[in-house]
């Protein structure tokens, strides 16, 4: 059978129309045969991957250009899942075994204008621990600090920010940026008032691991018994927040922090004000953000870590410890370690081995803007001192005054502002007393010193000493005829001559060749002969009575109503 060629001219083709070739173009529906020509296949082919790019670049530049609105809400909380707190465990490798060596402190000025007393406390931080960095904010500086960290460029926490620019009362500030620092960046807090007795590096004992720790606290007060007193109830059990330790964004600092804003909202709704115009006394602010605050934001972080199936943590966990002990993560230190000295919860003394810092209290003036509650009779039961009974018998003197009739009330009200008024005189003529008992010692001694002066320039001029004339004529006649202080020749007993080696005759010591200028006692003249005895000493200056004692004491004053 011969082969042929098979013609392509026309329609005909040489594959049959029910199996297409795999080589064939694609349809192009009624596209004429001549626009479907000159088009490449390859083209064709990857048209559609084109268009598809395109769409996804237009939809990403769109999403970057015009992002989707949102509610306030739906960002403030957005932010708060951005920078939720880190969890510390020993396994986590975001969490560094040690703590941050960084020293924080706040205070009205900077280091460089402190006052002796804060300049002198802040030393012994970096004295004792020079491995670590130190740093103090200021009135001055602390909102700039706090919009970094805080701000959109750091945790984002604008509802924090805020309520921080809008706290007016000084303690409140103070308190609520002491613990925005810790959580932000964590490290050591100091009041300025609080003295370094050891390093940092010795608030761990050498038996603990350092991760196995989140925190380290102290007691502070320790007086449960007193738990259900009106006035000294929350403040009777209390860990110590003058000093601390602690890691960066541990969740109870968060938590401390918010608790304070939803305090502070709350009574500033109470009393129909702003926040910046809140008044609170004594005992809100250490339940609100002091001590008792502080306290309980700890408690309750140590149960939460603690979870359900343990024994709930109480304060009397930790009453009357003798050492330190690590619970859900905390070192809770003894009263003696942070709190020594204070005269109430067995808290020892500052030269005990264990104490490791010293508070000095200079710095605790905020109770006269927040004043404690103060009988008009029988004063404040603070005073006591946690002294059971001297608040046992304040609490019956209260309890008696409140049965009395109005009359009886002022009648006692007027004999105690008497006796107050005498107090204070009293005390004003003490002081009085005081101040020209000073006033005559300084006299007397001006005397003495007179007095031996005039005995030193006699027994100089019987020796042979500098008269009046030579001392004008070596340059010493600013006091005219007196002899002058020499510094560098200070006499070493009162009525002794001594020498002076800036105001000496030429020669003064040496055998002298002028009769008018005899030689020292002792010496043989030109001729070999003595020269004559000494003059007898003068006579004694009369004595009068004797000078005052400096400083006379003052006597305690003491009321015992």
């Amino acid at each position: 059978m011969d082969w042929k060629p098979v013609s392509v001219s026309g329609s005909s083709s040489p594959f049959s129309s029910l199996s297409p070739s795999p080589l064939s173009s694609p349809k192009l529906g009624n596209l004429p045969r001549k626009m479907r020509n000159r088009v490449p296949t390859q083209i064709r082919r990857v048209v559609p991957f084109y268009l598809l790019g395109l769409l996804l670049f237009v939809f990403i530049f769109r999403a970057q250009v015009t992002p989707i609105s949102q509610s306030q809400s739906s960002r403030l909380k957005r932010h708060q899942e951005q920078q939720r707190p880190l969890t510390s465990h020993p396994d986590d490798a975001t969490q560094p075994a040690d703590f941050p060596k960084k020293i924080w402190q706040s205070w009205k000025t900077d280091p460089l204008n402190f006052e002796t007393r804060d300049s002198t406390t802040a030393k012994t931080w970096t004295s004792k621990n020079p491995g670590y960095r130190y740093e103090v904010l200021t009135d001055a500086n602390d909102l700039v600090y706090v919009e970094e960290m805080f701000g959109p460029d750091g945790l984002n926490r604008p509802d924090i920010l805020d309520f921080y620019k809008a706290v007016n009362a000084t303690i409140i500030k103070a308190d609520l940026l002491r613990y925005m620092i810790m959580y932000a960046e964590g490290g050591v807090y100091a009041d300025i008032d609080v003295e370094a007795l050891k390093p940092v590096d010795r608030f761990v004992p050498a038996r603990y691991n350092l991760a196995d720790i989140d925190m380290i606290i102290g007691v502070e007060i320790d007086q449960p018994e007193f738990r259900d007193h009106p006035i000294l109830g929350s403040k009777s059990m209390s860990f110590c927040q003058w000093t601390f330790v602690c890691r960066a964004r541990l969740p109870v600092m968060l938590q401390l922090i918010e608790n304070i804003m939803s305090w502070l909202s709350d009574i500033a709704g109470k009393q129909g004000v702003s926040i910046s115009d809140v008044e609170l006394d004594f005992d809100a602010v250490i339940s609100g953000t002091g001590p008792s605050a502080f306290t309980g934001a700890v408690l309750n972080e140590m149960n939460r870590q603690a979870g359900t199936f343990g024994a709930k943590i109480t304060w009397d966990d930790f009453h009357a410890m003798d050492e330190s002990k690590i619970v859900s993560r905390v070192l809770v230190l003894d009263v003696e370690k942070f709190a020594a000295g204070q005269g109430h919860s067995d808290s020892g003394n500052h030269n005990a081995r264990g104490a490791l810092v010293k508070h000095h209290y200079h710095a605790s003036n905020w109770p006269s803007k927040h004043p404690r509650f103060k009988h008009p009779v029988y004063g404040e039961v603070e005073q006591c001192n946690w002294d059971a009974a001297c608040v046992k018998k304040w609490d019956e003197d209260v309890a008696a005054y409140n049965l009395l009739s109005a009359d009886e009330q002022a009648e006692l009200i007027e004999k105690k502002t008497n006796e107050e008024l005498f107090l204070l005189n009293e005390t004003k003529r003490k002081e009085e007393e005081r101040a020209a008992a000073l006033e005559r010692f300084t006299q007397a001694a001006r005397r003495q010193e007179e007095a031996a002066r005039a005995a030193r320039a006699a027994e100089m001029a019987a020796a042979g000493g500098p008269g009046d004339g030579q001392e004008q004529a070596h340059g010493q006649g600013q006091g005219h005829g007196q002899p002058q202080a020499q510094p560098h020749a200070q006499p070493q007993g009162w009525g002794q001559p001594q020498p002076q080696p800036q105001a000496q005759a030429p020669g003064y010591g040496q055998p002298q060749p002028q009769a008018q200028a005899p030689p020292p006692f002792g010496y043989p003249g030109p001729q070999g002969q003595l020269p004559p005895p000494p003059p007898p000493p003068p006579a004694p200056l009369p004595q009068g009575p004797p000078p005052p004692q400096y400083p006379p004491p003052l006597e305690p004053l003491v009321y015992n109503p």
